[in-house]
């Protein structure tokens, strides 16, 4: 099939004239049938009358052969009992109006207009030269003796009105059902225009061009809401592309110092093995590859963090994971108010505190204290140390992976600068938050979970 039959435009103008056709030639059929059957009955109604009239003459004595002189201006044919006609206006040759409830047509030589019996019709038949076509109906007479059938013209002008108005909807309706298809075609291409901008604009786009954005036609209808989400999409990919392209960088810069410690540290122990002591290169090698294990563990945490939520949820008392974490450390003071339970991961949620903790411990002067409370439906965790604390402007990018400041508290003894980004992605994932509200106050909040 072209793709030109394909198009949308093609569809909607297509629906569009089948659906005016229909409903336009519905109403027109409709219309027509109605007016004909005004003038039907309306013919009917004079016809009954006339024959009633008819049927009173024969009732009060008059003779079928005196009718053409006392009844005027109609027509009609009575016949007796056995279809043997007795007296008509017109005289006929050969016809009969012998129908009811019907339309009897006459052709104009069986009209005889010369006998005298057609002299009562002269004013229905003035001016005719054409077939006669009357609406027929049948009476009886008050002594059952004579069948009466009366018949009258519909009306002639009234019949060519509704003819004239036949043929102007039999040519009219498909025309205004094909401007309507056309208008609904140059609508659709017109309404399409700004999609066909958005799709070329797509299509243009690749991995490294993910700043650019579609037009936005600002019409404030599905289109410019579609532009608006496709935007947000694309400054979404750009963002994702971007802090994987600097993790990835962060990462490489990462593995590339402990590798190059590792090589050169095997270097000179196998150019010199006679002058170094093997036992002491074995063991710096040993905390090299320790810390590479440690950066990799992080690294694939953080991947999973950032393509999936916690799985194996469970109910999680969060002061447990929190005297878990510090049993058996010197200077960490543990406070517990309620008993908060999330809905969690136990491992991640104690790698959250567990970083947290350490990383209180690496910048505090002699103390650390964990307090875990149940706040305005939240499970609270706070860690504090006595440290110098992190400068108000460091507070928000201390969660950015790799970071490390460079002030007081980067007395650092090898960490790779993921521990506390760890901390905010476990915590977005469980659907809290972390943050820092105050010098060295880092506090997490929890989605309680209500056990009843």
């Amino acid at each position: 099939m072209p793709s030109f039959l394909r198009s949308t435009r093609f569809r909607v103008a297509v629906t569009a004239f089948a659906a005016s056709a229909l409903a336009l030639g519905a109403m027109s059929v409709w219309f027509v049938v109605q007016a004909q059957d005004r003038l039907e009955n309306a013919a009917t109604q004079i016809a009954f009358s006339r024959a009633q009239a008819i049927v009173q003459l024969l009732n009060t004595g008059a003779r079928p052969a005196d009718l053409s002189l006392l009844v005027r201006d109609s027509i009609f044919e009575v016949a007796d009992r056995s279809g043997n006609r007795v007296t008509s206006c017109p005289a006929f040759r050969g016809a009969t109006l012998a129908a009811y409830d019907a339309d009897v047509t006459l052709p104009p030589y069986v009209i005889d207009r010369a006998d005298p019996a057609s002299v009562g019709c002269a004013p229905q038949l003035a001016g005719l030269d054409e077939y006669l076509t009357v609406h027929v109906v049948h009476e009886v007479s008050g002594d059952s003796k004579y069948d009466v059938y009366a018949g009258v013209r519909i009306d002639p002008e009234g019949q060519a009105a509704v003819d004239s108005v036949r043929t102007v909807l039999t040519f009219g309706v498909p025309s205004v059902a094909l401007l309507v298809g056309v208008i609904a075609w140059l609508a659709v291409r017109r309404s399409l225009r700004p999609v066909e901008a958005i799709r070329g604009e797509v299509a243009e786009i690749g991995a490294h061009d993910l700043g650019r954005r579609v037009p936005d036609p600002r019409t404030g209808d599905e289109i410019a809401r579609l532009a608006g989400t496709m935007n947000g999409m694309l400054a979404r990919l750009d963002e994702a592309v971007t802090r994987q392209s600097r993790f990835t960088s962060d990462a490489s810069h990462e593995l590339r110092t402990p590798l190059a410690s590792l090589r050169t540290q095997l270097e000179v122990l196998l150019a010199h093995p006679d002058r170094l002591d093997w036992r002491h290169a074995c063991e710096n090698a040993l905390l090299d590859v320790t810390r590479l294990q440690d950066l990799v563990a992080d690294l694939v945490l953080l991947g999973k963090l950032d393509h999936a939520g916690p799985d194996r949820l469970e109910p999680v008392a969060l002061s447990e994971v929190a005297g878990a974490v510090v049993a058996g450390r010197t200077g960490v003071d543990v406070a517990v108010t309620g008993a908060p339970v999330v809905h969690g991961h136990r491992s991640r949620l104690e790698r959250l505190v567990r970083n947290l903790v350490d990383n209180a411990q690496r910048h505090a002067v002699s103390r650390v204290a964990v307090e875990v409370s149940a706040v305005d439906g939240c499970a609270v965790l706070s860690v504090t140390d006595d440290g110098p604390g992190i400068p108000e402007a460091d507070r928000e990018r201390v969660f950015d992976r790799f970071v490390r400041l460079d002030d007081a508290r980067d007395r650092d003894d090898g960490g790779s600068g993921l521990g506390l980004a760890i901390v905010a992605d476990i915590a977005r994932a469980h659907g809290g938050t972390a943050a820092v509200e105050g010098g060295s106050w880092f506090v997490v909040r929890l989605p309680e979970l209500k056990t009843s």
